[in-house]
């Protein structure tokens, strides 16, 4: 259990420490990563990004992804039997989104270059590793150094699905209970975090 997401960032810190001094970019899923982003980036002396893309869910159970949408991509799987215009009316939708938080974390700075880098992606927890998956793959299409995934907690089975991944050099994840329901459960205090809370962070890590 841990406290909260900054009491998980720490450890999550102190276990990538082997990575200081080295050309990475922290990628924060929004919003729940931003905290545990910007203390890893902080401790790695790193610049802190986000990862601007979302998951398409499945018309019936939308935790479940079946792809995943950036402004510049889409990358889909398991779409056999899913309605093409529920998938265009989806990424539609979901650019949107994008475009107004593009807008909102990107006011004064411009996304960092990847390439050639170690790219860590960081979330506070996942339960399926599916849009995880899919934000490594369009991460890899830039051409970074590697591509690592770290977490603070996961079941057994999301661990192993991202391991598995070809897009997906390392996973580091703190806890891999068995009796895994939802991220929230391992926090003491799991609040929302808020789109300004976000871009606070990101400012606040990125101050040159």
């Amino acid at each position: 259990m841990f406290k909260d997401r900054i009491d998980a960032g720490i450890q999550l810190a102190n276990k990538l420490l082997p990575f200081k001094d080295k050309e990475v970019v922290v990628l924060a899923i929004p919003r729940g990563g931003l905290p545990i982003g910007a203390i890893v980036a902080k401790a790695l002396q790193a610049p802190l990004d986000v990862a601007l893309s979302k998951k398409i869910g499945h018309p019936y159970n939308r935790e479940y992804a079946i792809g995943a949408v950036s402004l510049e991509n889409i990358i889909l799987k398991d779409v056999s039997g899913i309605h093409k215009n529920y998938i265009a009316e989806e990424t539609e939708r979901i650019r949107e989104k994008l475009k107004k938080r593009h807008q909102q974390y990107y006011k004064n700075r411009q996304p960092e270059d990847l390439k050639d880098k170690i790219v860590i992606i960081i979330d506070d927890g996942i339960a399926t590793g599916n849009t995880i998956r899919v934000t490594a793959e369009m991460v890899r299409a830039q051409k970074p150094k590697k591509v690592i995934v770290a977490i603070p907690v996961a079941p057994p089975s999301a661990v192993k699905s991202l391991e598995d991944s070809s897009y997906i050099d390392q996973v580091i994840c703190l806890q891999t209970p068995s009796d895994f329901m939802a991220v929230g459960q391992f926090y003491e205090f799991f609040n929302q975090v808020s789109d300004e809370e976000a871009i606070q962070l990101l400012e606040e890590c990125n101050v040159a």
